[in-house]
């Protein structure tokens, strides 16, 4: 009896595995299916994929040039985005990474700059400057010519002169006149001008037919030794390049595995005991977020249902089980709930969405999850959020967002309603309702934009900061020519 198999849904866990063994542009296009089908949804989840293939389009892209890997990744993201623009985080992940290479490109540039000035320093024939004076003046060699040479070049504690280099190495005691002999003058001690004879110059005077020694610190020999030490820094410094790119889309990575628990160090900060905490939706970082301060904190948690497109992984996420549908408004598919809150000893209250006014004037406090976060400090958010921030205002209740740094999108739409999706209408009416489908025109909002005005703090893996503060971490994590990577006609 041949065995029964479940169904089979591609996912994250599947794509990953997929692109181990997959070629290249098949991954690519695996992963715009995904994105276009929804199979891949929810801000961590797409920027995970996102990261991994950069990661491998970096490590079998063979460049010489960093423009045309820049260019390639450009081209690549700009794919990503046209698959599904409402996921602003693929965008976000491509801009990471376009800065990211272009950082690591100046600082190696910087780093063979610095290396070839040294080089020629120490090249240059600048160094003649420290040979004696009036040895050159007469044109004669110092290392063939010098009296010095011939009468103190063997005796200890004296000054020697390199016959490879012609540099002169003086002893580290202090100086010590040379001995006297046949050719040695008393000027020379007595610091005078050195005085020449006839028997000097022709017994050292090299014959004219003889081929003159050559030196090592000539302008000639230094600049091979430049462009030879060049050469050798370029070779080396493309694979050393390639090498800092993959390191840094993998501490990217990282970053995401890490960004849920670095959020809720600062939980106990923001939390304090016997409050009132009203969230909304299913949202894992706001699960550990609440989880951590429940470990020094007693406190009381009111979950909006979210219906009707989160209800069921609310309802999971307060009771601790797992959601049949698992489309909620974070990544609750990517990992599963370690434990109900009331585990931690959390009071909670799941109420309707219709109550959230009827209670604000109770709560304390509202955290809420976010799909993105806009430049202008604005936020994308599962449908109902808008209303809560709305209420929480008139109460004069503090709003509180908990969102990655990687969510931040540099994009500011003019058109807002364009940010928001809209999904299966019906989840509100069913189909077989005949009479009520024909005469009503339902929209089902996933998202709800929600204006800075609304917001009052931003809690980030980077710390908290005011939604006014927003466009400084903008500018430190993206760069300006990045921005409209996916736009050609907006690039300048």
């Amino acid at each position: 009896m041949p065995s029964v198999q479940a169904g089979y849904a591609p996912n994250l866990g599947v794509f990953l595995k997929a692109l181990k063994t997959q070629q290249l542009e098949a991954s690519i296009e695996h992963l715009i299916s995904l994105l276009k089908r929804r199979q891949i949804r929810n801000s961590r989840p797409c920027a995970i994929a996102t990261a991994h293939l950069l990661l491998r389009v970096v490590a079998r892209f063979k460049w010489t040039d960093i423009g045309k890997l820049l260019q390639r990744i450009q081209e690549v993201g700009q794919r990503l985005v046209e698959a599904q623009p409402k996921e602003m985080v693929v965008g976000n992940i491509v801009r990471r990474v376009l800065g990211m290479i272009r950082d690591e490109a100046k600082e190696d540039r910087s780093e063979d700059m610095s290396d070839t000035a040294s080089i020629t320093q120490i090249d240059s024939p600048q160094r003649e400057t420290s040979d004696p004076a009036p040895l050159r003046t007469i044109g004669v060699s110092t290392a063939t010519a010098s009296p010095l040479r011939f009468g103190a070049s063997n005796a200890p504690g004296s000054t020697d002169t390199d016959s490879d280099d012609g540099s002169a190495r003086t002893p580290q005691g202090g100086h010590r006149p040379p001995l006297m002999t046949s050719h040695t003058s008393y000027a020379v001690l007595n610091g005078l001008p050195v005085q020449q004879s006839m028997f000097n110059l022709l017994s050292a005077t090299p014959s004219p037919l003889s081929t003159p020694p050559q030196q090592i610190d000539s302008p000639q020999a230094g600049s091979g030794i430049n462009a030879a030490s060049v050469a050798q820094r370029v070779a080396a410094s493309s694979k050393d390049l390639k090498a800092e790119v993959i390191s840094g889309i993998e501490e990217i990575i990282d970053e995401l595995d890490q960004v849920d628990d670095q959020m809720a160090g600062y939980a106990q900060e923001h939390i304090h005991s016997n409050e009132v905490i009203l969230t909304h939706s299913s949202s894992t970082s706001v699960q550990k977020f609440l989880l951590k301060a429940a470990e020094k904190r007693k406190f009381t948690v009111i979950v909006a249902e979210s219906y009707p497109n989160d209800h069921q992984a609310t309802h999971a996420a307060v009771t601790g089980s797992v959601a049949p549908d698992l489309g909620s408004s974070e990544d609750t598919s990517l990992e599963m709930f370690l434990k109900p809150l009331t585990a931690a000893g959390i009071t909670v209250v799941l109420t309707t969405d219709a109550a959230i006014f009827a209670i604000m004037s109770r709560v304390n406090k509202v955290i809420l999850a976010t799909h993105a976060v806009i430049a202008n400090g604005g936020l994308i958010a599962a449908a109902g959020a808008r209303i809560i921030a709305k209420a929480a205002k008139v109460h004069k209740i503090p709003v509180i967002v908990v969102s990655g740094v990687y969510k931040l999108s540099p994009e500011y739409p003019f058109e807002f309603e364009s940010l928001i999706e809209y999904g299966d209408p019906g989840r509100i009416v069913k189909y077989h309702d005949g009479n009520l489908v024909d005469n009503l025109e339902i929209d089902n909002p996933l998202y709800d934009y929600v204006p800075p005005d609304l917001v009052d703090l931003y809690i980030t893996n980077l710390g908290a900061h005011a939604p006014s503060y927003l466009y400084r971490i903008v500018a430190d994590h993206y760069k300006p020519e990045d921005i409209n990577f996916h736009k050609p006609e907006l690039q300048f």
